[in-house]
């Protein structure tokens, strides 16, 4: 099975224990704070600024003096992969730069869908952790997908160290962009209670619910009045005649 049908199958999957929620939801709200410089460099690339803003975080946590490329600061040539890179006049230059001539070229992505983004995405911390048939953190940190085994250093594999940075796959359900579909897909923000393993959805996916129940509600009042109407009716005419 390739990467991406695997990365399928966990987004599809995937939930958000509820002890993480939280801070899914406050970082998510800081890469849309952004939004507005990630559209401009998305103009310019076609990466989509969400995935800008996914990559951005896992690089710097959000820090708009670095490169996206790997977090080290955009006035300053790289010293770490991808190397010799810059030093650039701003955040947004050096984030174009990344993107279209810095592996893994996310400028020349085509698969934008939750699979393919993922996908994407886990290339830029390396494959390692698909090469030892294993969740990469750098994706599904603070998920059920993920439990343990963190690359420490260069080469250096912890199989008990727990990476404690959100990964991309939560950003991207709290960040709203795809959401529940007739496929099953999970819908942006959904959590499961800790411990419990149920799942708690986010309001809209009530809606119906709550739009069958009103009606319903009201159908059976009308019976009510109807019938105590009627009553009314004849026991009235019975005291007449």
């Amino acid at each position: 099975m390739s990467l991406l049908e695997q990365n399928k199958i966990r987004w599809l999957n995937c939930k958000v224990p509820a002890d993480k929620g939280p801070a899914f939801a406050l970082a998510a709200s800081r890469i849309k704070a952004n939004r507005p410089i990630y559209e401009e460099i998305e103009k310019e690339t076609g990466v989509p600024w969400w995935f800008i803003g996914m990559v951005h975080y896992r690089e710097s946590n959000l820090d708009m003096n670095t490169n996206i490329a790997n977090g080290q600061r955009f006035d300053k040539v790289t010293t770490i992969v991808p190397k010799g890179r810059g030093p650039f006049k701003s955040f947004k230059e050096a984030a174009v730069d990344a993107l279209v001539d810095c592996a893994p070229y996310a400028a020349k992505n085509t698969d934008w869908s939750a699979g393919g983004a993922l996908t994407m995405f886990e290339q830029y911390n390396g494959l390692g952790y698909a090469n030892k048939g294993l969740p990469s953190p750098y994706v599904w940190a603070g998920t059920d997908q993920y439990i343990r085994g963190k690359y420490v250093a260069d080469g250096v594999f912890d199989p008990n160290a727990v990476d404690q940075q959100l990964g991309g796959a939560g950003l991207l359900k709290f960040l709203g962009i795809f959401q529940k579909s007739a496929s099953g897909a999970v819908a942006a923000g959904t959590v499961v209670a800790a411990g419990t393993g149920a799942a708690v959805s986010a309001p809209h996916d009530y809606l119906p619910w709550i739009i069958g129940g009103t009606f319903i509600a009201a159908l059976v009042a009308f019976l009510v009045f109807d019938i105590y109407s009627y009553n009314k009716w004849k026991h009235e005419n019975a005291m007449a005649t």
